[in-house]
This record gives structure tokens, sequence and C-alpha cells, in this order.
């Protein structure tokens, strides 16, 4: 048996290492409140300072290239085509005759017109030759005054039918010459009318003649973006199927109208030194900014919602700790977004990390893109 002195050591090791066990989860726990009160890391974001720069849309617009002066070539008078031999895309050379009318019955009032100004010029000699014998009798006393007078008139009214039958034969040397039609300046036929054997009216087109002289790119562009437009706008202009194929141009002409149809206006962009490949009617695409004068653009990564609107994280420079603010998109597409209000110049968003901050978070600064 063991002895009192024993037994109560043994007690005194059991009631200890009882207390000790108990103590145990109250330390335990202890701790974790107090690594729970612990601050937290700062989490690292990225930023981006504000800065207002010139802001401006991107527009594109396909059209096609014209000739910068194109004119219509016909006949001042009608007839039947004897030769019209030009096709799409023939050169043409200045003075070169492109067409012929049938021209018999140009030639015959030709010849009429010739024959009757010498017929009115042999009156005029027979009336001047009375007119200075009467002048001489007159003078000698052997006529009358009456008989004077007459052979002066005689003589003025031949001279005036001298006068109308040059002018007739003027008239018929003109229509002879109507019967070519020559070309004024050097060009490429861009459209052909009637062919040889039929009989046209006076003014009918017959050639569409493109001069050399330069190369326009028509678009046709809506309204709200020709007011939107800067007063004199660079255009980039491409060839649709061959982008490597560029010319720069200004603005030369907009139509005063709108295609009824559209309702869009034709904006002609003349095409400084465009390549050789820019051929007539060949499908381009013209690339222009619009001004929208300073704006402030974030990358879309910043972009978060708050109270069912857009929103930001803002980092405070002195705490280094993080708000949201509610902003106003003006755009927003896949590489930024344009903030009408609510973002001012030299504060700081987050742009990476938003998903997992809370606001008073205090955070730690990983780079600034400017």
């Amino acid at each position: 048996m063991l002895s009192r002195a024993g037994h109560s050591n043994t007690t005194r090791r059991l009631l200890k290492t009882a207390m000790a066990t108990m103590a145990f989860p109250v330390l335990l726990a202890a701790c974790q409140r107090e690594a729970e009160t612990a601050a937290p890391d700062a989490r690292p974001v990225r930023t981006v300072t504000i800065e207002k720069r010139e802001g401006g849309t991107p527009l594109t617009f396909t059209g096609r290239i014209e000739a910068e002066d194109e004119v219509t070539l016909s006949f001042r008078i009608s007839g039947r085509i004897l030769e019209n031999q030009l096709k799409l895309g023939d050169q043409v050379k200045p003075g070169q005759v492109v067409a012929r009318l049938e021209s018999q019955n140009e030639m015959n009032a030709l010849r009429q017109a010739q024959a009757g100004l010498a017929a009115a010029q042999g009156q005029l000699v027979q009336a001047r030759n009375n007119y200075d014998r009467q002048q001489t009798l007159l003078g000698q006393g052997w006529t009358t005054r009456a008989n004077y007078d007459q052979a002066a008139q005689a003589q003025q009214t031949a001279q005036s039918q001298v006068d109308a039958a040059e002018a007739q034969l003027k008239t018929a040397h003109d229509l002879v010459s109507f019967t070519e039609l020559t070309a004024d300046a050097p060009g490429v036929v861009t459209a052909t009318g009637p062919n040889a054997g039929e009989v046209i009216q006076a003014g009918q087109m017959v050639l569409r003649l493109a001069r050399k002289d330069g190369r326009d790119a028509v678009f046709n562009v809506p309204g709200q973006v020709i007011r939107s437009a800067p007063a004199d706008p660079r255009i980039n202009v491409y060839l649709t199927d061959d982008p490597a194929v560029t010319a720069k141009g200004r603005v030369r002409e907009v139509s005063p109208q709108a295609d009824p149809v559209t309702r869009n206006f034709a904006v002609k962009v003349g095409l400084t030194d465009p390549p050789a490949a820019m051929r007539l009617g060949a499908t381009v695409t013209g690339r222009m900014t619009t001004s929208d004068g300073p704006i402030i653009e974030i990358p879309a990564s910043a972009l978060t919602r708050v109270n069912q609107q857009p929103a930001v994280w803002i980092v405070d420079p002195a705490t280094k700790t993080v708000s949201t603010r509610n902003i106003d998109v003006l755009r927003f597409d896949q590489s930024g977004v344009v903030v009408s209000q609510g973002l001012d110049t030299g504060e700081i968003v987050v742009t990476a990390g938003v998903q997992a901050l809370h606001p008073g978070q205090k955070v730690r600064l990983l780079g600034s893109e400017q």
C-alpha cells in the first residue's frame, strides 16, 4: 500500500496535468485572436496616374477612286456616227480625234456657202464699178443726184450681202469641224456611248474622259460625321484589297446635297501623289480621326461596378489606401475607357487587382503606367 505522503504527491501531479491540459485551448485561442487582429499585409496592385490628352474617334469609310477632273465629250450637232472605236481604259492625247459623224450634209452646206460668197462678191464688184461711174459723171454734171444716190445704196447693199455670205461660210466651216470630236487634254476613257452607225442628238454623251490631272477618293459620309470633323483633316487612304498601297489626302469637296436614298454626302478627297496601283474605280478605305478635345482614358481593366454604375478604385497617395468612386463613361472599347466625368489629372487609379479590393484596404503600388 502507498503511504499517505506518496498518495498526496501523486494527486498533486494529476491536478497539475489537468490544469495544463485545460489551459492549452485558452492559450491557443488567445494566439488565434492575436493573429486575427494583426494588420494584414498591403495588397500589391498596378496603377495608372490620370493625365489628359488630345483625343479623337477613329472613323473608317469605304469608297472608290475617281478622276479629279472628269469631262463628258459629245457632239454639238446631231447626226449618224461614222467612227467611234475607243474603248474603256484607252489613253487619249490632246487634239486626238475620238469620234466622227457622217459629214455629207455639212460638206454640201459648206459648198453652198462658198458659192453664195462668190456670187455676193461678184455683185459687190459690179455695184462698186457703177458707183465709181456715177460719182465721176456727177462731178462732170452728166448725171443726176438721184442716180448717184441709187448707185451708192446698191454698193452698200452688195457689201452687206458679202458680209452675210462670209458669215454663212464660217458657220458652214464650223459645222464641218463639229463632225469631228477631239480631246482637249490627255486622259483615260472611263465610259463610252453610242457606237458607229447609231444616230445621236446634239449633246448626247459619246465618251467620258478622266483627265490626268489628279485622283480623288470619293466616300459617302453621314452628316453628323461631317459636322464633327476637324476643319482640315488628314485622310489616310489605302487599297481595300492591298492595305500596303497607301496615299494621303485632304478633303477637296463636300457635296452640298445629300443622296436621296442613303442621306449621306459625297466627300471628295484629293490624293497627294497617289501610287499607280490606285487605278480609276478601285475600292479604297479611308481613315480619319475626329477631334474630341482633351480626354481622360484609362485601361479597361480598371473599370468595376458600384451601385450598378461604372466605378474605379482610387488610391490615396498619403495613406496608400483605396476607395471606390463612380465615373461617367463617354466611350468604351476593348483597349480602353474614355471618362467624361469623375476623374481629374494627377489621381491614381488601380488597373490590376480590382476584384479583391475593399474600401480602406492598404495597397502596395507595383508600378505606374503614364
